[in-house]
């Protein structure tokens, strides 16, 4: 092997030493992004038991779940996927779907929000008294009672980064003392009807009747899964990093095709696309942006990861764990409005029960750690889909509010158990 000589005089670089030889039977590493890239398909099966392995189970354990949900109460009640109740279960699981969005954002910080419940009921009754009472015109009213959410979120924000308060006794003291103002706002009526052909009342009963709508939707999601997908595909094989082959795209954007449709052939079948569905998509597509395409999104996980070296590379910890709290409040107000619409009131109720723990059971179930750094936007979809489906499955079977409960806890229980098991799994496999 030659050897290159420095530039000064009468030195020279030592020789080089050689490799030594490869052991025979030695069986060379390979990095294990690259087996789909490199084998196709053949490589799934292997990358498949390496996540499992690894404890990366994504939203395997929640899909499947889903899937033994409705094949059971399909077998108990035929008419549980029928049109109706499906439109209605889509529905139903907006405004809790909403919360939990926000709670998303929280928990990736490893964080809890328990005031959710409470600002969603502020925030209905917020636009109440100021429609109706006071007559302020209903698009302002609207915009107002959101931004009172957000400003909610950032009080909140502002104690916990910048004070130091741990956001639980934070969010807890927020819980009390924002029902509270919601019962002093409504006064001594304690509900308030809202005009059923305003704004939010349109919130949960508009739909797109014409049937072309519903395919339309269908078309554009899977052309612009499609085309980000590819295109993402593209920018990296340009760059030289592992990515899908194209015949995997195709066939991820076939399958979702098939569910887009069958979701929208559902809906003709009833009254139409239902305004609150398209809304919780867009929803969920600009957070999910958010979370994997912006620099802001990179940080929220980083903080998640590790908040000493979050600080050490330069992220304004306060300034974002403050704009998560504030986030987690708008979603918690543009929920309680949703929430409004389905009862077409405000009242005393609003944001009690069982609102906050569905929410932030929705968020865990549908896959977002407990332990911050895990989850996406998507997971609130999965989620309150799965509660929302198994509370409407009992219902159709005359099942007692006591065991919903029961039951919806022994889910959330699971799901926490399964999240502990594959967070130990990771740090045994050396990923978490």
């Amino acid at each position: 092997m030659s050897t290159d000589k420095t530039s000064g005089p009468g030195l020279q670089a030592p020789a080089a030493v050689d490799a030594p030889p490869v052991a025979d039977g030695a069986v060379t590493v390979v990095d294990p992004r690259l087996l789909v890239r490199e084998q196709g398909f053949g490589g799934y099966l292997s990358e498949f038991k390496r996540k499992i392995r690894a404890g990366d189970l994504g939203a395997i354990p929640v899909v499947l779940g889903l899937i033994v949900i409705w094949a059971i109460f399909t077998v108990l009640n035929s008419s549980f996927i029928g049109p109706e109740n499906l439109s209605n279960i889509s529905i139903t699981m907006v405004g809790t779907g909403m919360i939990a969005v926000g709670i998303v954002f929280v928990l990736l910080l490893g964080e809890i929000d328990l005031s959710v419940g409470s600002v969603s009921g502020v925030a209905g009754a917020l636009f109440a008294v100021l429609s109706i009472t006071h007559g302020m015109a209903e698009w302002l009213a609207f915009i107002l009672a959101i931004l009172s959410g957000t400003v909610i979120g950032a009080i909140h924000g502002f104690f916990f980064a910048r004070i130091g308060v741990p956001a639980f006794a934070v969010t807890l003291a927020g819980l009390l003392f924002w029902n509270g103002f919601m019962l002093q706002i409504l006064g001594s009526s304690g509900t308030i009807n809202l005009d059923s052909d305003g704004i939010v009342g349109k919130l949960t009963t508009y739909y797109f009747t014409d049937v072309s709508a519903a395919y339309i939707l269908a078309v554009v999601v899977v052309a612009a899964y499609f085309f980000v997908s590819y295109t993402e595909n593209r920018r990296r094989e340009t760059v030289g990093v592992p990515s899908r082959p194209v015949s995997e795209v195709v066939l991820r954007t076939v399958l979702l095709a098939v569910v887009a449709f069958v979701v929208a052939i559902i809906f003709n079948q009833y009254k139409g696309l239902p305004l609150a569905v398209v809304i919780f998509l867009a929803v969920l597509v600009l957070t999910d942006f958010v979370l994997r395409r912006t620099s802001y999104g990179r940080k929220v996980f980083a903080l998640g990861g590790s908040v000493e070296a979050s600080r050490r590379a330069g992220i304004n910890v306060t300034l974002i764990r403050t704009s998560v709290f504030s986030i987690a409040g708008t979603f918690a107000a543009i929920g309680g409005l949703f929430l409004a619409s389905q009862i077409n009131a405000a009242n005393q109720g609003a944001g009690s029960g069982t609102l906050l723990m569905n929410s932030i059971a929705a968020a865990v179930i549908g896959g977002t750690s407990l332990f911050g750094g895990r989850g996406r936007s998507w997971n609130a979809l999965l989620g309150v889909l799965v509660i929302v489906s198994i509370q409407s499955g009992l219902a159709i079977q005359g099942v007692a509010s006591p065991i919903v409960y029961m039951i919806t806890g022994a889910v959330l229980l699971a799901t926490v158990v399964i999240d502990a098991i594959t967070r130990k799994t990771q740090k045994t496999a050396g990923r978490a």
